[in-house]
This record gives structure tokens, C-alpha cells and sequence, in this order.
């Protein structure tokens, strides 16, 4: 009598797989959406209204690493013043981010106080 059970048991088993393997898939799609997919939109909506807001005068930091104030902004280049009177043209998809290049320039320059 177990082994009709079993026999069965296999039948059902393989009529369902079918529902619980779309429903499984449906699962790990979902859990795939909320830990990668929409946490990525996120950061590029974020992304786009940093861009979107850049103005002369912010000290910005690009994907390559240079620090510097914007002196011109147009539609895709951003002019950089990296120095007194030297200016970098940088596309404005490669910058990061903002940064405070006052505070750390006063930090630098304290600290070299400090030493001596």
C-alpha cells in the first residue's frame, strides 16, 4: 500500500512541479528586482539630478579622481579649475559627485602646522 502512495505521490509530485517551478522563478525574478535592479535606478535618478544641478562655482570630484571648481558648464562638458588658472575640460557624465574642497584644504594645511 506505500508503495501506491509513493507511486502517486511521484504522478502529483510531477503534474504541480510545473506551477511551482513558475511560481519559484517568479519569486527569485522578484527577489532579483528588489536587491539589484531597483536600487540601481535609484542611484542613477540620483546620478542625473547631481548632473542636473552642477553650477559654476561647486567643487565637484570626477570618476578619475580630479578635484576641482566648475568654471563653465554647458549641455555635455563641464571646464574644471583644477588650479589658479588652470582649467580641465571634463565630459559631464564623468563627474561623481559633489565634494567640500575648503574644508579639506584647511584640515591639510593645519595639520602641516601641527608637525613642525
Amino acid at each position: 500500500m506505500a508503495h501506491a502512495f509513493l507511486i502517486l505521490a511521484q504522478f502529483g509530485g510531477g503534474a504541480g512541479g510545473g506551477a511551482s517551478t513558475i511560481l519559484f522563478l517568479g519569486l527569485l525574478f522578484a527577489i532579483m528586482y528588489f536587491v539589484m535592479i531597483r536600487p540601481q535606478q535609484k542611484q542613477l535618478r540620483e546620478h542625473r539630478a547631481l548632473l542636473s544641478g552642477l553650477k559654476k562655482g561647486d567643487d565637484v570630484v570626477t570618476q578619475g579622481g580630479i578635484l576641482g571648481k566648475i568654471h563653465a558648464v554647458t549641455d555635455k562638458i563641464v571646464t574644471l579649475e583644477v588650479a589658479n588658472g588652470i582649467r580641465v575640460r571634463v565630459l559631464k557624465s564623468s563627474i561623481q559627485g559633489r565634494t567640500n574642497l575648503a574644508d579639506e584644504g584647511t584640515t591639510a594645511v593645519t595639520t602641516t602646522k601641527e608637525e613642525k
